[in-house]
C-alpha cells in the first residue's frame, strides 16, 4: 500500500531547487516556476510536516527576490502620489523563474495572493519554531511587501486562477488580511490594526444579497478559493453565518462526485474537481467537526493518486464542459501532475486530522 504522506513530501522535497523555490509541476510546461501563492501553502505544508529547513529555504527565496524587484514598490508610490497611470508591468509578478527573475511573457502578473501568504508563513514559520528572528532579518522585505500591500489592496488584479483581472476578489484579500494579522502579532503595530479592521469591513460590506461571499465583489457567483476566509485566514470563523451560507452553495454548486470544482463557469480542461479545493473543504469541514464529511472527502483524494502516487492538479472525467476538454488536451496536454500544490494540501489534511488524535 503506498504511503502517500511521505511520497507527498518526496515528491515536494525533489522538486524544490537550490535556490528554495518549489516548481509548480515538473512534467507540465506551463507550470515550470515558481509562483509565491502556491509556495507559501507548499512551504507551510513542510513546516507542519517537520521539514522545517525546505520551508526555511522558499522563505529565503522569496525574501531574496523581493529585495530584487523592491525597486518597483517606491515606483508604484511615486505614480500614485503624482497620479500617474499604473502598467502591468510596474507591478510585482505573481510567479518567477526558478532562481528569483521575472518571466518575460504574457501571463497575468497583477496577482497579490502570494505577497499576503508569503507574510502568513512566514508568521506561521516563526510562531512554530518559537524563533522570530527572521522578523529582524528579514525586515526589509517584510516592510516593502506592506507598503506594496497597502498600496493595492483595493486594484483590481488578477485572482488565483490568473483570471478576472478587472475585479476584486475576497479570497485574495482573505490572503492579503492573513499575512497581515500574522506578521503584526510579531510587529504590533496600531496602524496595521487599523488597516486590518478596513480590509474585514471591505469584504463583510460587498456580499451578495443571500448574504453571503461572492466569486468576486459585484458577482453573484461562487468560488470554492472562498473557504481561505475563514480556512486558514480567519476574516470570519467557520461557523460564521456568512461563511455557513458560503459553504453550503460551494456544496450544492461545485462539490461533485466526492470532489470539489473551481466554479460553476470554469472552462479549464472543461471544469472538474480539484485535489487542492477538495483537500480545502475537508480542512474545513474537520474545523466545525464534521469529521465523517471530511474522512469521505479524504478517500477520494486519495483514489486520485495514481500508481506511483503522484496527486494531479484536477480530475475531470466529470467535468462540467466536457466537450472542450480535448481542445485543452491537445494545446497543453494531459492536467498537472504531480502538482506540488494538490500534494501540499493533502499533507495540511493529514496533519489537521492528526491534530484531532492528539
Amino acid at each position: 500500500m503506498k504511503d502517500l504522506k511521505q511520497i507527498s513530501i518526496k515528491v515536494i522535497i525533489k522538486n524544490q531547487n537550490n535556490f528554495g523555490s518549489y516548481i509548480a509541476s515538473p512534467n507540465y510546461p506551463v507550470y515550470r516556476y515558481s509562483w509565491l501563492r502556491d509556495g507559501s501553502f507548499i512551504a507551510y505544508s513542510m513546516l507542519i510536516n517537520g521539514e522545517t529547513d525546505s520551508c526555511l529555504k522558499f522563505l529565503n527565496w522569496v525574501q531574496t527576490t523581493i529585495q530584487r524587484y523592491k525597486f518597483k514598490v517606491g515606483k508604484i508610490a511615486f505614480k500614485l502620489s503624482s497620479n500617474q497611470a499604473l502598467y502591468p508591468e510596474d507591478f510585482l509578478s505573481a510567479r518567477y523563474t526558478l532562481d528569483g527573475m521575472e518571466v518575460q511573457d504574457d501571463w497575468p502578473k497583477f496577482q497579490i495572493d502570494g505577497y499576503g501568504t508569503w507574510l502568513w508563513c512566514l508568521a506561521e514559520y516563526c510562531k512554530l519554531t518559537e524563533d522570530d528572528s527572521l522578523i529582524e532579518k528579514f525586515q526589509d522585505s517584510i516592510r516593502t511587501t506592506i507598503d506594496y500591500l497597502t498600496m493595492v489592496w483595493k486594484l483590481p488584479n488578477y485572482d488565483c486562477w490568473e483570471e478576472n483581472g478587472n475585479h476584486v476578489h475576497p479570497s485574495t484579500l482573505a490572503c492579503v488580511y492573513g499575512g497581515i494579522e500574522g506578521i503584526n502579532r510579531f510587529l504590533k503595530e496600531e496602524e496595521l490594526s487599523d488597516l486590518l479592521e478596513e480590509i474585514r469591513k471591505f469584504i463583510l460590506s460587498n456580499l451578495t444579497k443571500d448574504k453571503r461571499f461572492p466569486k468576486y465583489i459585484g458577482s453573484d457567483s461562487i468560488d470554492s478559493s472562498l473557504l481561505w476566509l475563514s480556512v486558514p485566514f480567519h476574516i470570519v470563523e467557520p461557523d460564521n453565518p456568512v461563511m455557513k451560507k458560503t459553504v453550503q452553495v460551494i456544496e450544492n454548486k461545485l462539490l461533485f462526485k466526492g470532489g470539489v470544482k473551481r466554479y460553476p463557469e470554469d472552462t479549464f480542461y472543461g471544469g472538474g474537481q480539484w485535489v487542492l479545493l477538495t483537500c480545502w473543504l475537508a480542512w474545513y469541514y474537520l474545523e466545525i467537526g464534521k469529521i465523517q464529511k471530511a474522512g469521505k472527502l479524504f478517500e477520494w483524494i486519495e483514489m486520485q493518486s495514481d500508481e506511483e502516487g503522484n496527486l494531479p492538479e484536477q480530475v475531470y472525467k466529470d467535468a462540467s464542459n466536457s466537450d472542450i476538454v480535448a481542445d485543452w488536451e491537445k494545446r497543453w496536454g494531459n492536467a498537472a501532475k504531480p502538482l506540488l500544490w494538490s500534494h501540499a494540501m493533502y499533507l495540511v489534511l493529514v496533519q489537521k486530522f492528526k491534530s484531532l488524535q492528539s
